[in-house]
């Protein structure tokens, strides 16, 4: 698919568009439906997408394989690190309301970083989960 100039020309200009809608997917799943998950999963398939059109090793060079592992882990520290924080506030395991100010501002702030570390998550499990599948080789196959 790497020589068809349509795909090539359509990823380049769906990449950013894709990303930002994940954003914005993001940073509004607590007014309305999505949220992390979502967002992750469409803002993976940009990345996806971009090493399906121009091959594996593009792809892995536009998001390098280390970066991926030290995002993924990243996001799954951030969900257990508000966690932490509002225990060490007094509060159970992910109770919001110690965060902020008053219990709506810790609430919302408390989501925000919960989802994001979530989006982070997922979009990284997805992006390695697609690294490791199209790089797989079967035992007869050399690379």
């Amino acid at each position: 698919m790497d020589k068809n100039p349509i795909l090539r020309i359509a990823t380049k200009i769906l990449f950013a568009p894709i990303i930002l809608f994940g954003l914005y997917v993001q940073f509004h799943g607590d007014f309305g439906p999505g949220g992390g998950f979502q967002a992750g999963v469409i803002v993976a398939s940009a990345f996806i997408l971009y090493a399906i059109v121009f091959g594996l090793e593009k792809g892995k060079e536009l998001f390098p394989l280390n970066i991926n592992v030290f995002l993924l882990a990243l996001g799954g520290i951030l969900y257990g690190g508000v966690g932490v924080a509002s225990m060490l506030l007094g509060e159970e395991f992910l109770s919001y309301n110690v965060l902020g100010s008053t219990n709506q501002a810790g609430q919302h702030i408390g989501i925000l970083l919960v989802e994001f570390g979530v989006g982070l998550t997922v979009s990284n499990v997805m992006i390695a989960l697609f690294y490791a599948f199209a790089d797989f080789k079967t035992s007869g196959e050399t690379k």
